[in-house]
């Protein structure tokens, strides 16, 4: 990380995880074992004295002259104060890894945002996440959404049709009935001559009405019905093949079942 680089956090608005301003920029303190930065000195007009604020995990945005950092507003508010002097004593940044929960082995930064890891007495000098790959994978995301499929309707139409129906009907008809007269002198005086008798017959005649009367109420109604549906798509998964690792160490993959 070039000198250049630092300089141009001076001054660069500080943000927290949250995206809330916490001050600008007036310092910064680099690891004297490893020379990586650690610690910016943030002037956020709370206090006389500056705020440390912790670079690890920042990332430094050029374009808005902005430097976000992993840790909230309300915690730099409540950390330690850099002394009059300006230095950070080895108790002092002890105290500070505590308050903000940060390994002392993973303290440092670059302007990537990544870590630098401090080595311990037994451990190489590594970068951060330089030696580290991630590994990613696809995965189906499937949902429903509503869309319409079809449409139906009620259609009312007339249709003629032959209907018979027997009806019950009555007529009158004439039968002659014949009596002998056994008294003549019952019967009275009769004259001898034409004469005539009239009957008027009667019969029922069918008559035919139509009337429109309601026989049934038809509606449309809506059922909700579920199913189930199969869906099947390709998906790509990364793996990852090591080296110089250890069998038991190893994480079979596709390639290892061929």
């Amino acid at each position: 990380m070039t000198q250049a680089t630092l300089d141009s956090l001076i001054g660069s608005t500080v943000i927290d995880a949250n995206g809330e301003k916490i001050g600008k920029v007036k310092q910064i303190y680099i690891d004297n074992e490893n020379g990586s930065p650690t610690w910016v000195a943030v002037s956020t007009g709370m206090f006389s004295s500056d705020s440390l604020v912790p670079l690890a995990g920042a990332q430094h945005q050029r374009d808005k002259e902005a430097l976000r950092v992993q840790v909230s507003k309300e915690r730099v508010k409540s950390a330690p104060h850099l002394d009059q002097d300006g230095r950070i004593s080895r108790e002092a940044e002890t105290e500070l890894f505590s308050h903000y929960g940060i390994d002392p082995r993973r303290a440092g930064w670059d302007t990537y945002g990544r870590q630098h890891i401090r080595p311990g007495p037994d451990e190489p000098m590594t970068h951060g996440r330089d030696d580290a790959l991630i590994r990613s994978e696809e995965r189906l995301e499937v949902g429903t959404e509503r869309e319409t499929v079809g449409r139906a309707r009620l259609r009312k139409y007339v249709v003629e049709e032959d209907q018979t129906i027997n009806v019950p009907t009555r007529h009158e008809e004439v039968r002659v009935e014949r009596e002998p007269i056994t008294d003549p002198g019952r019967v009275g005086r009769t004259d001898l001559g034409e004469d005539e008798r009239e009957v008027t017959l009667h019969a029922d005649r069918v008559t035919v009405d139509k009337e429109a009367v309601p026989v049934e109420r038809v509606r449309l109604a809506v059922d909700d019905v579920e199913d189930q549906q199969t869906v099947s798509e390709n998906v790509r998964k990364e793996y990852i093949d090591t080296e110089g690792v250890p069998t038991e160490q190893r994480r079979p993959g596709p390639r290892d079942q061929r």
